[in-house]
């Protein structure tokens, strides 16, 4: 008789995975506890316990590099050091939710149980090595942010927001599949090892229909994820009506877990199609930039002004992935890292002045504030400054490292529209700068606040309330790291160099 004997399962490896998970569903226990204190306190830090465990379980595993659950996950130091960014990602959102409207109405338990196994989602996905495991992941990161949009359930705009995006996520998780199926029958296999050499083995241009179809369709699903022109459309109602620390993490993680996973899919399966896949993502990348900095102009929204900034940003981020090489996946990884900070300073500030003014995310709830202040005027500011990529920032290093991938690759007309884009992102970037500066801070108005945020429960006082010290020492770590990235990049373009060797193989 024959033992049937199970799959080996390495703990040690998955350890991260298993914190995020296991804290979910601690703090979604916990968080049914009466008392306030446990819900409004004790269920927080349990989220940031939970999410420290899985960055130390990371950074603990950084040196590993082996498949876990029979190849469907790969965990090495780029699948650890984007799950970092992640990490990190949902312990800044964590303090910009501590006194927010949105935990109290979801119910504290659930609103952190849902963050956190977005989180593990999104870690699932950029460790992902085969299309079954890519669509759970998407899955799983994709269905707690569609409720997450809705948490301020007596706000109607909140509502809407989480609406639009479960029904245009659906859509693009429905084209994902399809295209997935597609290279299935194309190629025979789900791994994305072995569909590399399938397309090796045919030699020459890719000329299957199935396959191109497949493709195109999986390139539409991922780039929906990514608010990647013109499947962006969501981005900015989306982005407007959640609650704003949901926003943050939206804006930030999910980027991070889009481009982790399309470096896989891109730099793994599909690399010796990279001639042609390439012209495509990089007319992509052009429409991109193009369509989001242009949306951008007219904005009156901070938060809406982000949006399109981030889909333009999208555009900056895939020129690492257009050009196939170890150099543009360096790049991109600290694009990301630069991303994330300066997105979160930026957000900390509007979390604080629609808490303070009443406005909501409109641009004048930050007019006059560099003399009143300054603490939140500065963050701020770098963080404008950074996101259009002005020298002494993390975003002109970013935008650096990525227009030489692009020149390196061979694509250095993408260099000079990344250069472009920058430069027109001025006129948005510097709109929100000179109402800090420039102008007189207003009067607290809540009635102005069309898309308001952290708007009190309709049984509550409206009004101004204090921000709380911890978004505005978010603001200001988060704008000093943006500083110190552009100045010092070395040590974090370094562990951007160690994550992308694990693909050096490859190349």
């Amino acid at each position: 008789m024959i033992a049937a004997t199970g799959p080996h399962i390495d703990v040690e490896a998955l350890s991260p995975l298993l914190a995020l998970t296991g804290g979910g569903l601690i703090v979604l226990l916990i968080g049914l506890l009466r008392p306030r204190v446990v819900r409004e306190v004790l269920v927080p830090l349990l989220s940031l316990v939970a999410l420290g465990a899985a960055l130390g379980l990371s950074i603990w595993q950084w040196d590993t590099d082996t498949e876990i659950i029979a190849g469907a996950l790969r965990v090495d130091t780029l699948a650890l050091a984007l799950t970092g960014l992640v990490i990190v990602s949902a312990m800044v959102t964590v303090l910009l939710s501590w006194r927010a409207v949105a935990p109290r109405e979801a119910a504290h338990g659930e609103y952190y149980a849902m963050l956190l196994v977005s989180a593990a989602g999104m870690s699932v996905l950029v460790q992902a090595q085969n299309l079954v495991s890519l669509f759970i992941g998407f899955e799983l990161l994709s269905i707690p942010l569609y409720v997450l949009c809705a948490t301020e359930m007596r706000r109607a705009s909140s509502l809407e927001a989480g609406l639009k995006y479960l029904i245009i996520g659906s859509v693009g998780s429905a084209t994902l599949l399809y295209g997935l199926a597609l290279i299935y029958g194309a190629t025979g296999s789900t791994d994305f090892a072995t569909i590399g050499e399938s397309l090796n083995a045919a030699g020459g241009p890719v000329r299957d229909p199935l396959f191109l179809t497949g493709l195109a369709l999986a390139v539409v699903g991922l780039a929906f994820k990514a608010s990647v022109a013109p499947f962006h459309q969501w981005t900015p109602d989306a982005y407007e009506g959640a609650p704003t620390p949901v926003t943050a993490f939206m804006a930030t993680a999910t980027k991070v877990a889009a481009f982790g996973v399309l470096i896989r899919f891109f730099d793994v399966a599909l690399i010796n199609a990279q001639p042609d896949w390439a012209p495509a993502l990089a007319a992509l990348a052009t429409i991109t930039i193009v369509v989001g900095n242009v949306g951008a102009i007219g904005q009156t929204s901070l938060k809406r002004l982000l949006a399109w900034s981030s889909v333009a940003q999208a555009g900056y981020i895939m020129a690492g992935i257009v050009v196939g090489t170890q150099h543009g996946i360096e790049a991109t990884a600290f694009y990301l890292a630069a991303y994330l900070v300066m997105n979160m300073a930026a957000f900390a500030v509007i979390v604080a002045r629609a808490r303070e003014t009443g406005l909501g995310d409109a641009i004048q709830s930050v007019e006059g504030i560099g003399a009143t202040k300054p603490l939140l005027a500065w963050p701020m500011t770098i963080a404008m400054l950074g996101l259009a990529g002005i020298p002494g920032t993390a975003g002109f290093v970013g935008k650096f490292f990525l227009i030489d991938a692009a020149v390196d690759g061979d694509y250095a007309w993408l260099g000079i529209v990344i250069v472009l884009g920058s430069a027109v992102s001025l006129v948005y970037y510097l709109k929100v700068i000179a109402a800090m500066w420039m102008r007189p801070q207003p009067r607290s108005v809540p009635a102005l606040a069309g898309g308001a945020l952290d708007e009190p429960p309709a049984d509550a006082p409206v009004g101004p309330r204090a921000a709380g010290w911890e978004v505005t020492a978010v603001a200001v770590v988060c704008g000093l790291a943006t500083i110190v990235l552009g100045i010092v990049p070395g040590p974090v373009f370094d562990l951007a160099g160690d994550a992308a060797s694990a693909m050096s193989h490859l190349f």
